[in-house]
């Protein structure tokens, strides 16, 4: 039999790390065992934290067996492990925000409930961050059922940065945004395997946006709004993560990682009311918001010129 496992506490947990591991997650028990034996699985990167909110209809996924064995598995290793329980369910970036709130580390790796990482992935993501110094960094994931899938009219969308990465604002209908379609499939793969990198080596390249593993400077995460436009948001969205990654673009530059340890399993997915994108709904706000800063600014130049006249 199972024995009761132990939730840990908020006071225990939210320390001053290098890195905390946030997994939201809802009705995935048997997934959720496969994201934590990834993360049980990581060496280079000592003492790192984990909280598992759970939103599941039923009992949380953590006391499932297999997922309850990997949690004192990473505890074992020296990985304290938060689990909590966030109900009434609020939407998506209402669920990230609380997880981010839970966190004092430097870095904060959001990551879906669906994802395995190989070993080696998370100390590539933080020498990856450290070096680059931008607000962000991460893995797309790749679905091996396309692995046969050879795709190559978007590997023009894969270009490295040659150097740090800078701020960029990036929106639809651009190129930049196009940059997404490097990530579909099993497309990095095929990109991956073409450039046959030495061994242990990295590449940093231009992203518009990445999900389901990415790692954020967690300052520059919160200094660019984090999560906080949830109140914004009908409850019955998608596209929290592309929100907040493009704020963080803006202001502090990202990049994507390659090669990329991260693997989604392909479960069907658990958010079936989906109606609106919150990227859509925080992209119009702030860009109404630019204009009449911009229109308010033009007026006053407008009165100081009138001003110098008379005088």
């Amino acid at each position: 039999m199972n024995r009761p496992l132990d939730a840990g506490s908020l006071e225990d947990f939210r320390a001053d790390r290098l890195l905390d591991v946030l997994v939201p997650t809802r009705d995935r028990p048997a997934e959720l065992a496969v994201t934590l034996s990834g993360l049980a699985a990581q060496e280079g990167v000592p003492g790192f934290g984990v909280v598992v909110s759970d939103q599941s209809d039923g009992e949380p996924g953590y006391v499932h067996p297999a997922a309850a064995t990997m949690v004192r598995a990473l505890r074992h290793r020296g990985h304290p492990v938060l689990l909590t329980r966030r109900l009434p369910r609020r939407g998506l970036a209402e669920h990230r925000a609380a997880l981010l709130a839970a966190s004092a580390a430097r870095y904060v790796l959001c990551l879906d409930d669906d994802v395995w990482l190989e070993p080696g992935t998370l100390r590539r993501l933080v020498t990856a961050i450290e070096e680059l110094g931008c607000g962000f960094v991460g893995n797309a994931v790749h679905g091996l059922s396309y692995l046969d899938d050879v795709r190559p009219q978007t590997h023009r969308h894969y270009q490295e940065w040659t150097g740090r990465p800078v701020p960029e604002r990036v929106r639809p209908g651009t190129p930049e945004w196009d940059r997404a379609q490097i990530h579909s499939a099993a497309n990095l793969l095929h990109v991956t395997e073409a450039l046959a990198l030495p061994e242990g080596s990295w590449r940093a390249y231009q992203v518009s946006w990445i999900g389901g593993c990415v790692l954020y400077d967690r300052a520059k995460l919160v200094d660019s709004g984090g999560f906080d436009f949830w109140r914004r948001v009908p409850e019955q969205h998608q596209g929290e993560d592309v929100a907040a990654q493009l704020a963080v673009l803006a202001r502090h530059g990202g990049a994507g990682v390659l090669p990329s340890g991260a693997y989604h399993l392909e479960s069907p997915t658990t958010v079936t009311e989906r109606d609106v994108e919150a990227w859509q709904v925080v992209l119009a706000d702030d860009d109404a918001g630019a204009d009449a800063d911009a229109d308010a600014g033009a007026d006053a130049d407008a009165d100081a010129d009138a001003d110098a006249a008379g005088c």
